[in-house]
């Protein structure tokens, strides 16, 4: 019997590992995509076009950005100055962006 349980945590182990991408992988696609696509208006998450709204922390939280949904919505639909990505950048792609600003803000860019 214990042989058995030890079989079937060992599979579902692999199983999870075999189908999930890391999110440090997610983030590194992520950072390939906002140097193309993002960092001629916010290269070290600043904001060339707004200043006071940069990719900060701080600044995503005041003004209700700090949420990879926030981001995939601002990307997705675009606002303001900033233009839309839908249809320019799959849906994994803008996931990947939101992975990696949200890991690059809180490390502080």
């Amino acid at each position: 019997m214990k042989k058995i349980l030890s079989i079937l945590l060992v599979s579902a182990a692999i199983f999870g590992l075999a189908f999930n991408r890391p999110a440090l992988a997610d983030a590194a696609a992520g950072g390939a995509v906002f140097n193309a696509n993002c960092a001629s208006c916010h290269a070290g998450g600043r904001n060339l076009v707004q200043a006071n709204k940069s990719l900060s922390k701080a600044d995503l939280e005041k003004y209700g950005m700090y949420s990879a949904e926030a981001i995939v919505s601002q990307v997705t639909n675009g606002k303001n100055a900033m233009p839309a990505f839908r249809g320019r950048l799959k849906d994994s792609q803008i996931q990947d962006v939101a992975d990696y600003v949200l890991s690059k803000a809180e490390a502080g860019w």
